[in-house]
């Protein structure tokens, strides 16, 4: 963003103009006069005169501090600020935030501590599942200004370096700032903090802190101890103890923890919203209604009730099963024979999926643990070369599990991934992998010993 480039008023924007100037009183040439601008710049503004090329920043921050407004509050927010979010964060993004909703207590809990703290670390807790991810992708679409970073292990998005890279790119881009290739997080955010305009703050997001990969015990992404005025942080994380946090700040820093745990009433309320909308939703209306219409005299409102029930509050475990129910995977399940929770339903599948026959299809679940061990997307292609398995069966495997799988088709050929960290942790389960008869750390031997062969992903 420069000063120099050009912004329009917005249709709300020109009637809080003219209820300022009028309300301080002012008139259009006084105006002119103090924000050290023309005339016709106020009137194209106010829109009494045709503006077809815009009106520079700058001239629209002068006016706003006269009238002692915000420029925002005559330019649209998002035209104001141009979105940041890098390339690496557009898929997770865009993902995460479909069919968003509710959430409305976390963001309100975000912006008191805004309001309330000269700079501060605000740390959103909760189980996998529970929408953190979501939560940060959200307040990133509708706060374009905000700098992000995703911590994505299955990416190796997850380090030090990285996040430094991609922080230093976005307030740079942000405040137009000079080459500060050498400066820490710490030099980085204290430029920035000066180059804030007084009605100005700024918000960085990190979600999935626990996914963070790191040497060490210092914080967590060398996350400064101080921090400059109007900076703050929005992190989102798991559950952790005292040895996990990392996260040592002075007591000069403003801290706060919401445990989404703690909100039992306002998640249930937001997962029952959650329902409804893909109750109503064209893509699975259809398909669920029909599933309810097999049940016993379950009306819609007691499906919704159920299915929340079940869901523990766990938007993921909604993601899983709604779409199954509405593809007729539970045709045969009566309402009462769901599965409950986000592991009863990694479990319900693992035993459909690996007990339809009299023994364990171990070439399909040496496919899945191969893709367990690889912490990174990988195509079709070198699945089968990792777990030395036939296309065939590779193909069999990605369509039978796809719930589970993101398909990056912005890779030629397309790559695969565990849609989310809580499905490999799954995997992982003592129980599970003896169920399984896999050795994780046999599988994992074979698939350095492949690379070492001079395999390359």
């Amino acid at each position: 963003m420069h000063l120099s480039d050009t912004v329009n008023s917005s249709p709300e924007g020109k009637i809080k103009l003219r209820e300022a100037y009028k309300a301080a009183p002012l008139t259009i040439q006084s105006i002119a006069q103090k924000a050290n601008v023309s005339e016709d710049t106020v009137k194209r503004l106010l829109g009494t005169k045709e503006c077809p090329n815009g009106v520079q920043r700058w001239a629209v921050e002068n006016i706003a501090k006269v009238l002692n407004i915000k420029p925002t509050d005559i330019v649209n927010y998002k035209d104001w600020y141009p979105q940041l979010i890098p390339p690496e964060f557009e898929i997770v993004i865009k993902d995460k935030t479909q069919r968003f909703c509710g959430r409305g207590f976390v963001f309100k809990s975000i912006q008191e501590f805004l309001k309330n703290h000269n700079s501060g670390y605000f740390q959103i807790i909760g189980d996998a599942g529970m929408g953190k991810s979501a939560i940060a992708a959200h307040y990133v679409l509708n706060n374009p200004e905000t700098i992000c970073f995703f911590n994505i292990r299955a990416e190796g998005k997850n380090r030090p370096d990285s996040f430094l890279r991609l922080i230093r790119q976005q307030l740079t881009q942000r405040f137009q700032m000079p080459d500060l290739a050498d400066a820490d997080l710490s030099n980085l955010l204290t430029t920035a903090s000066g180059k804030l305009s007084a009605w100005e703050s700024l918000v960085i997001i990190v979600d999935a802190l626990d996914e963070v990969d790191q040497e060490g015990n210092g914080n967590l992404l060398y996350l400064p101890t101080f921090l400059p005025e109007k900076v703050y942080f929005i992190l989102t994380r798991r559950p952790f103890n005292s040895e996990e946090k990392r996260l040592n700040i002075s007591p000069s820093v403003a801290y706060q923890e919401l445990d989404l745990r703690k909100y039992g009433q306002n998640s249930n309320d937001d997962v029952k919203e959650y329902i409804w909308q893909l109750l109503n939703s064209g893509e699975y209306q259809q398909g669920l209604q029909q599933w309810i219409q097999q049940q016993n005299h379950i009306s819609k409102t007691d499906f919704v009730e159920n299915i929340t029930a079940k869901s523990q509050n766990n938007f993921m475990y909604l993601r899983f099963v709604l779409p199954a129910i509405a593809e007729g995977f539970y045709n045969d399940k009566p309402l009462d024979q769901l599965p409950v929770g986000l592991q009863g339903y990694y479990e319900s599948h693992w035993r459909l999926m690996v007990r339809t026959t009299k023994d364990l299809p171990r070439n399909k679940i040496k496919i899945i643990y191969v893709m367990c061990t690889l912490n990174c997307a990988i195509s079709r292609e070198f699945i089968a070369k990792y777990s030395k398995q036939n296309d065939l069966t590779v193909e069999e495997v990605l369509k039978d599990w796809a719930q589970f799988l993101q398909k990056q088709e912005n890779y030629e050929p397309p790559r695969y991934r565990f849609y989310h960290e809580s499905f490999r942790d799954f995997l992982q389960r003592q129980d599970i992998v003896q169920a399984a008869g896999v050795s994780l750390p046999g599988i994992s031997a074979e698939v350095a010993d492949n690379m070492t062969e001079g395999l390359k992903l």
